[in-house]
């Protein structure tokens, strides 16, 4: 199984899911916030090092930008 994205406006949108819905696909709404979470955890996935940070130490390094 796999996942396509598309952004367009309501009509365009509302026409795709209901091509999705009669080809037998599932379709999810999603809004620009969820999609900017979504695309946001997986930028954090790409860099994760593993490595424990304390809470100080990342409100240090957010001060200085």
């Amino acid at each position: 199984m796999s996942t396509i994205l598309i952004k367009a406006d309501n009509q365009s949108n509302k026409i795709l899911a209901d091509l999705a819905k009669k080809l037998g696909g599932n379709v999810l709404n999603i809004n620009d916030n969820v999609l900017e979470d979504l695309m946001f955890g997986q930028i954090m996935d790409s860099v994760k090092t593993g490595e424990i940070v304390s809470k100080a130490d990342i409100l240090k390094k957010l001060k200085q930008k």
